[in-house]
């Protein structure tokens, strides 16, 4: 993961965010536009989970979360839902070995479940594999709902004020985040999603509360440094006042 001398840099004036989260859509739109199956935008959009992995950690992104299959996604036809197993099976073996030597940590969140046997065996592997590693946290959302996250915090809190361990006015915000699968990473500063679309689709609902969002029109399979960059840029000429008056 080296930085091209052709590549543009971030100004020094530029804030870095510490946190990235990334909703990449629009897979199926760019293999559309170009007349081949929904198979091959999904192929296009793991080359641009590389190159973005890449980019984050050249420009000093300490977290990174993309949002790779959510809950819904298991709605889609069923080959489709095969293919992308593929693809995730492709993926964990092919670039593991060269994300471990990048320094790069891989975290899985969501409902493992729903996978084969195997798949969840890969995930595991990456998780150890990597769980030293500090140049990058990449944390990969998978069968991942925000609401089903909430209920499921709520329901172990609840469990431990059945068994007396809490008493109910104990419980505030951070107790709640201790209970959410992304506990121990910081909230995301910033919120990329491709395609154009201006939503958020059940991602990260809890953690977003304060996160400053940039909708980008270029489909995921065409995402790179610079749309990162561009991203970054907009992100930094914000001002942050988390519900307060600077």
């Amino acid at each position: 993961m080296t930085v091209l001398a052709s590549q543009p840099q971030l100004s020094d004036s530029q804030a870095v965010p510490r946190h990235v989260a990334i909703i990449m859509d629009g897979n199926g739109r760019w293999a559309q536009q170009r007349g081949k199956i929904r198979t091959m935008g999904h192929r296009a959009g793991v080359d641009a989970v590389r190159r973005t992995v890449e980019a984050a950690a050249d420009l000093g992104i300490e977290y990174l979360t993309l949002y790779g299959f959510s809950t819904e996604n298991w709605k889609r036809p069923e080959s489709e839902v095969s293919d992308l197993m593929g693809l995730l099976r492709l993926f964990l073996k092919r670039e593991l070995a060269t994300l471990h030597k990048n320094g790069v940590r891989i975290r899985i969140i969501g409902d493992r479940s729903r996978f084969d046997d195997d798949i969840c065996v890969l995930l595991d592997n990456s998780e150890e594999r990597t769980q030293d590693n500090t140049r990058l946290n990449l944390t990969i959302a998978l069968s991942y709902g925000a609401r089903a996250e909430i209920t499921d915090a709520v329901r172990q809190i609840a469990q431990r004020v059945a068994k007396g361990e809490i008493q109910p006015n104990a419980i505030d915000e951070k107790m709640v985040e201790a209970h959410l699968e992304t506990a121990g990473t910081p909230d995301p500063d910033l919120l990329i999603r491709t395609s154009g679309e201006q939503r958020i689709s059940n991602f990260l609902l809890w953690q977003s509360a304060y996160t400053e969002f940039v909708f980008d029109q270029v489909l995921w399979p065409d995402f790179g440094r610079e749309h990162l960059e561009k991203a970054i840029e907009k992100f930094s000429e914000r001002e942050r006042r988390f519900g307060a008056i600077i």
